[in-house]
């Protein structure tokens, strides 16, 4: 078989040249793989590489041999992929490192839980209720500030803030004296 003819036929769409390529080289290459990286990764990685082929066809510029363009291609794809596996292997265990005492931390998942818990009771607040807590709670304003800001009374404000306190109070009765304890740390 002449391997360069079969390529220029490849090149110009001949699909009959392309199968007879693929059956030809398909196992040599998925070989020539497996030195690099492990079975089932090579014969992906020679599928992958001879779809490449076809769809490249016409750009693909080959200096040497047809066989040795196969070849060597074949090798970088190895290297590249066990240079990629190698990193991904590295962020994973840097990550793990990073993240491993919040996994085996019990009381990360309780946090969790009782901040998810704390977001819902206060989304649960009527409509001004959860307005004036918001803005007093986390917006950092004074009642004054959000009485002018929503156009009502310092003492309705007052009001609010006292209603939404009672109703977080009911809410989270059985959190209370962890809530309690956490923020007097």
């Amino acid at each position: 078989m002449d391997e360069q003819l079969l390529f220029i036929q490849v090149q110009e769409g001949n699909e009959e040249a392309y199968k007879r390529m693929f059956h030809h080289f398909y196992s040599p290459l998925c070989e020539y793989a497996s030195q690099y990286i492990e079975d089932v990764e090579s014969e992906e990685l020679v599928q992958e590489f001879m779809v490449f082929i076809w769809e490249k066809r016409k750009t693909i510029v080959i200096s040497k041999s047809f066989r040795s363009y196969l070849f060597t291609a074949i090798k970088n794809r190895c290297l590249n992929a066990i240079r990629s596996s190698r990193y991904k292997e590295q962020v994973h265990s840097i990550l793990y490192d990073q993240l491993k005492d919040q996994f085996e931390d019990p009381d990360y998942y309780f946090i969790n839980e009782l901040t998810e818990k704390i977001h819902r009771a206060i989304d649960e607040l009527p409509g001004k209720q959860k307005e004036v807590f918001l803005l007093s709670r986390f917006g950092e304003k004074t009642n004054t500030q959000i009485a002018m800001e929503l156009e009502i009374s310092v003492k309705t404000v007052e009001y609010h803030i006292t209603q939404s306190l009672k109703n977080l109070r009911i809410k989270l009765k059985d959190y209370l004296p962890i809530i309690n304890f956490i923020l007097h740390l």
